[in-house]
């Protein structure tokens, strides 16, 4: 029987992308998310299913589920070495595992020099960094739980980053992205709840400059048109999960222009005394104060925001 299949992509539990095969499939169910006492939980609507297909839907996610799972404990991962990382991969193309190699290297020296950081753990031998690179985004999604959109993501503790082959900015952004959250945190303290999420993430942002360029641009335009996200405001909308993409988008150029004013205005050397300050365990508002003379973080964002009117 030669019947058409259609691939079906549908979005679990957790964020997870779950595919099934099927043939002659009946159109997609809508999925709507509700949130119960801090857990996430997916209502089903399905009016548009079969009763056949609907009886034993749970049956073909779970097989699906541990199909893909035990495909994947089961699959040896291949290693490549360099001096301060640790490839991990399965089916990924040799030549992208050396691009990854040596964009990582080159990215370890510069970023730690671009924001005047001193090294103290140099990465080698056991202290090595890890890149788990997965056969493709589905693999990824599975793996990590990380939504649709995501190129990649960091266990910062760990020094774990991962991917997929060919995500999209890999190698211009992603990867120096993550490794910029990696050695920031490396520096200010992996546990250090006085840095706020704006701060993580610009400092982040910092290391993929010609993605915000127009930074500065973008946000003035959010101040006129009364879309601007007071910096006091920012963590809370960096923790959604889901959030919509000009949301994110304003989050993550707000994140950059601030740190990038900092840097630029006052210099790299201030910068890298703010971030001892807060390493040392100094308050958000003390570390300001000590370094820049600003009284809280309301007055740097003041400070800020004149600074992109000139």
């Amino acid at each position: 029987m030669n019947a058409k299949k259609i691939l079906l992509r549908w979005m679990s539990l957790n964020g997870h992308a779950v595919s099934i095969q099927a043939d002659n499939p009946p159109k997609p169910v809508r999925a709507i998310t509700s949130s119960i006492k801090g857990r996430r939980r997916i209502h089903i609507g399905t009016t548009a299913m079969p009763a056949g297909l609907i009886s034993i839907l749970p049956l073909i996610i779970s097989f699906v589920f541990l199909h893909i799972c035990s495909a994947q404990e089961g699959a040896e991962w291949n290693v490549e070495k360099s001096s301060h990382f640790i490839v991990y991969y399965k089916e990924a193309p040799e030549d992208f595992i050396k691009h990854v190699i040596g964009n990582s290297e080159n990215y370890y020296h510069r970023i730690a020099s671009d924001l005047g950081f001193n090294r103290y753990n140099f990465w080698l031998w056991d202290e090595r960094a890890k890149v788990y690179i997965y056969n493709n985004i589905l693999d990824y999604q599975v793996a990590t739980g990380q939504p649709f959109w995501s190129g990649g993501n960091a266990s910062v503790k760990d020094k774990i980053i991962s991917s997929f082959p060919y995500a999209h900015d890999f190698f211009e952004t992603v990867l120096a992205h993550e490794m910029g959250h990696i050695i920031f945190r490396e520096f200010v303290g992996f546990d250090n709840n006085a840095v706020p999420l704006w701060l993580d993430e610009g400092v982040a942002s910092y290391q993929e400059r010609s993605k915000y360029s127009q930074a500065d641009t973008l946000v003035r335009e959010a101040i006129g048109s009364g879309k601007f996200i007071p910096l006091e405001k920012l963590p809370q909308i960096g923790e959604q999960f889901s959030m919509p993409a000009d949301t994110a988008q304003l989050f993550y150029t707000e994140s950059f222009s601030a740190v990038d004013f900092l840097i630029k205005k006052f210099g790299k050397d201030k910068f890298v005394t703010f971030c001892q300050s807060l390493r040392d365990k100094k308050s958000m508002d003390r570390a300001l104060a000590s370094s820049y003379s600003f009284s809280d973080v309301g007055q740097m964002q003041e400070a800020w925001k004149k600074y992109l009117e000139n």
